[in-house]
């Protein structure tokens, strides 16, 4: 059968009605929308009624109780402040760095690129250990100048740059540099100023990937957890860490269910307003092929900018792990990594080597289930629809989101409420601590298969449709060897964030099955030297672990990009 051709032969089926197509649609939303409201909602719902309903009595004035609590407002005045410093610095910081990988062509620049984005999918435990070997008691700059910054707010915004650098570079880089370069050289011909023609020729294209780029930073130190609670200590609280203190030492339920509803509700308008910038992206811009607007750098200026990006990527990025790695090297013969194969104390029911196996095993098995719910919500995704249905996809898609900001701790302690009995008895099941992790890989992948999916010229599904394929045999013939690259990118996305989820893993993970995240958390919890020691062994594996799937990640990011048109993605 000849998929490409469009003519219909006789005899063939009739080409699928508007309301088959629909039906279509639904049905393969069916199964992600099951998975999100078994596994997402219910579990949030449950921690939620739990707080809020006492005696089968709604108690809705612990709302305004809640948020009249000094110290609440204090929290959410810092979650608000911090989020906004930490995106203003990102940005200030990470601009000139996609300047530079947009721009210029230099010698080991896609191993750069994959350097800048290993912080990205690092565990968020690993940032903060990282960060606290480099500037923390006995940290570097505690050695050599005597000054520590692990109990301040800068600790906090610098570890929060380093994560999210990436975040600009991919995000606003990667729109920089299809951007026509000789718009900009026309509006110089007729005498603005370089200054003048970026203001009022780049500036404005890119103003809709700054805002996406900004408004995700936002979202991600919004709903700091790893990072504030290692590096914060007991003087600065996010709503995540402050959720988290009021599940797990507190016990105060309502408080925490007010929290998680204003939480909620913050990032379910971010979320409106990053949805509205990308449809903006998506078709105010006419772009061209990137390969053409890289050049090597010109003039002693451009040369010093490439250098100074190349510095600060050195310092903040690079030199925070290599810290790390060298502080896992301090006990003469490995000796805190031969440390891990023993079970010393109780702080383990097995050796903390064990976490690398079950990590990896939790995983695989959770980047399965991502990439079976993402794919099947973004093959639902694919056509663009208006009307009734438009309004339903548009919803879903937000859904889909929610994730990514809503409290992992809230899941993870809904998981224990709300998974305890039959039907959905999995509390003493392994399988739960991937599917926590597989809520966080779906968004990865739906947002790397879909660019993609809306590439593939819809004439090729129709076509072979007609000739009497079915739905799973167009999929199987039309789609998949298209998408195939992209869905193993989504795989590496997946497994690297599933690696490293920590919030909702810390509540359900088994004390004779830590995963790494949670081992390194609760070794650097307790004191000593040796644990000291362990932790950032432990830290150093994770890393180099989430690298690796990185760098594979981006040789297939190279490959993607030298291959066909339609197979291409533009989306982080």
């Amino acid at each position: 059968m000849d998929l490409a051709r469009t003519e219909v032969a006789p005899g063939a089926r009739p080409r699928p009605s508007r309301r088959g197509r629909g039906a279509a649609r639904l049905g393969l939303m069916a199964v992600p929308v099951a998975f999100f409201g078994v596994f997402f909602a219910y579990p949030v719902v449950a921690i939620t009624v739990r707080g809020l309903k006492v005696d089968g009595v709604w108690r809705f004035g612990r709302i305004a109780d809640v948020l009249g609590q000094s110290d609440i407002r204090h929290v959410l005045w810092f979650t608000t402040w911090q989020a906004l410093a930490s995106t203003a610095l990102t940005l200030l910081i990470a601009l000139p760095g996609a300047y530079v990988f947009a721009r210029f062509e230099f010698r080991g620049k896609q191993i750069l690129r994959a350097v800048v984005t290993v912080p990205f999918v690092l565990p968020t435990v690993v940032v903060g250990t990282a960060f606290l070997a480099l500037l923390g008691r006995g940290g570097l700059l505690d050695e050599l100048w005597g000054v520590r910054l692990d109990t301040t707010v800068w600790a906090i915004l610098l570890a929060h740059v380093f994560f999210n650098y990436a975040v600009v570079v991919r995000t606003v880089g990667g729109l920089w540099s299809q951007l026509d370069p000789r718009q900009e050289e026309a509006a110089r011909m007729l005498g603005a100023s370089r200054f003048a023609a970026w203001r009022t020729v780049t500036l404005p294209a890119l103003g809709p990937a700054v805002a996406a780029a900004a408004l995700m930073v936002f979202l991600f130190t919004f709903t700091s957890f790893g990072v504030v609670q290692i590096l914060g200590g007991p003087t600065f609280s996010t709503l995540e860490v402050e959720i988290y203190r009021q599940t797990s030492e507190i016990f105060d339920l309502s408080t925490a269910a007010v929290l998680t509803l204003v939480q909620f509700a913050a990032v379910g308008a971010i979320l409106a307003v990053h949805a509205r910038t990308v449809r903006r992206r998506e078709t105010a811009l006419r772009l061209v092929d990137a390969a053409a607007t890289a050049r090597r750098p010109r003039g002693a200026g451009q040369w010093a900018l490439l250098a100074g990006v190349l510095g600060s990527i050195a310092v903040l990025l690079v030199l925070p792990l290599a810290v790390l790695v060298q502080r896992s090297l301090d006990a003469p013969g490995f000796g805190y990594y031969k440390a891990l194969t023993r079970n010393e104390g109780s702080l383990f029911l097995v050796p903390p080597i064990d976490a690398v196996g079950n990590s990896l095993r939790y995983a695989f098995a959770a980047t399965a289930i991502a990439l079976l719910i993402g794919g099947l919500a973004a093959a639902a995704l694919t056509r663009r629809d208006t009307g009734r249905l438009g309004r339903l996809v548009r919803g879903f898609d937000a859904l889909l989101m929610l994730p990514l900001g809503v409290s992992a701790v809230t899941v993870g302690f809904g998981f224990l409420i709300a998974l305890d009995e039959p039907p959905l008895d999995l509390r003493s099941s392994w399988i739960l601590v991937p599917l926590a992790q597989a809520l966080v890989g779906v968004p990865f992948v739906v947002r790397t298969m879909l660019p993609v999916l809306r590439a593939v010229d819809g004439r090729l599904r129709e076509a072979a449709a007609v000739l009497g394929a079915s739905p799973w045999r167009v999929w199987r013939e039309v789609d998949l060897p298209l998408v195939r690259r992209a869905l193993l990118i989504a795989a590496g996305f997946a497994f690297a964030v599933s690696l490293g989820e920590f919030g909702a893993t810390v509540f359900i993970a088994r004390p004779d099955n830590p995963t790494l995240p949670v081992a390194v958390a609760r070794l650097l919890g307790r004191a000593g030297d040796l644990n000291y020691g362990q932790a950032m062994a432990l830290s150093t594996i994770l890393m180099l672990v989430c690298a690796v799937a990185l760098l594979v990640l981006e040789r297939l990011r190279t490959d993607l990009r030298n291959g066909p048109r339609s197979d291409r993605t533009g989306e982080f």
